[in-house]
């Protein structure tokens, strides 16, 4: 019979109780319905990391550490606080060590000089260094003569007092034996006059060691401008040549260096045109061993009172 159970059936006592939810029709669709907003829910929170990882301070996703930074759009740039002004140091001016005038060299004392030897050994001493009538150089107002003159006879053997190199050989010597001002009124006489035959044959030597020996009135040279020569090494043969009153040699020496002054009398001067003064020579007995007169107690070269001319 309908709405009855079927024979030997009995309901207990719980029978009526409602099922469980799990067994209800609407149970199953609930369950999706409810796991379905746990999803949304997942999905939203990891979102909202993925976010803030993109765009906190770790950076956009994807970037590589340590490379350069995408440059912001200028909105956002304009919202920044402006840097910090820097405080600039005034710099210390530096001072600079304006150098003065560079020292002036010296010639060596003439005492030291070394290696020279007689130019003729043989030689007398005819004229020594120093105040003399016949000198045509003036030290303190008196008439001086600037080297010594040696004598033997014409044609004596005159050879180099030291190494060196020959600056010159002949009359054309003027310009290489120490003359203080222009020369050019000198050589334009001469060439006017034809005077050149009229001066003496002579060799200057630059010593190498700041010094020049002058050789003057040789007979004939046989040493040519810019040849090295050796000491005791042939120059030429003592002559008479120049304002010479018989066959000697006249050696001086100097140093391009020296400062000290001999003037020229002045009718020398006025009469030849030369300058009026010339580098203070040494006496030459300071360093020659081979002659009996002793150097002087003093070896400084005699100074003209006279300004240096320039």
């Amino acid at each position: 019979m309908p709405g009855t159970r079927h024979s030997g059936y009995a309901p207990g006592p719980l029978a009526n109780l409602p099922r469980p939810l799990d067994e209800r029709d609407g149970s199953r669709r609930r369950r999706r319905i409810r796991r379905a907003a746990s999803l949304v829910v997942v999905v939203g929170v990891t979102s909202g990391i993925a976010a803030t990882l993109a765009n906190g301070p770790l950076g956009r996703a994807g970037e590589v550490q340590g490379a350069v930074a995408t440059p912001e759009p200028v909105a956002i740039r304009a919202t920044l606080a402006p840097p910090a002004a820097v405080v600039q140091s005034t710099p210390r001016p530096t001072q600079i060590e304006v150098p003065g005038p560079p020292a002036q060299p010296t010639p060596a004392p003439p005492e030291t000089l070394e290696g020279y030897r007689s130019p003729l050994p043989h030689g007398r001493l005819t004229l020594p260094f120093g105040p003399s009538a016949w000198g045509s150089r003036l030290v303190e107002g008196q008439a001086f003569h600037d080297g010594i003159d040696l004598a033997t006879f014409c044609g004596d053997r005159i050879k180099a007092a030291h190494d060196g190199k020959v600056l010159a050989a002949g009359r054309r010597f003027d310009s290489q034996i120490g003359w203080v001002g222009d020369l050019q009124p000198y050589t334009d006489r001469l060439d006017r006059k034809h005077l050149w035959g009229t001066l003496p044959i002579t060799v200057v030597i630059d010593d190498g060691n700041g010094y020049r020996s002058v050789y003057a009135h040789f007979g004939k040279v046989v040493v040519k401008k810019g040849q090295t020569v050796k000491a005791g090494q042939l120059l030429g043969y003592e002559g008479a040549t120049g304002r010479a009153s018989g066959c000697h040699l006249h050696y001086g020496l100097f140093s391009p260096l020296e400062t000290a002054t001999f003037a020229i009398e002045p009718d020398v001067v006025k009469r030849m045109k030369v300058p009026g003064f010339q580098i203070a020579r040494v006496d030459p007995l300071i360093v020659l061993p081979q002659h009996p007169d002793k150097p002087k107690k003093s070896a400084a070269p005699w100074a003209s009172a006279a300004p240096r001319a320039s």
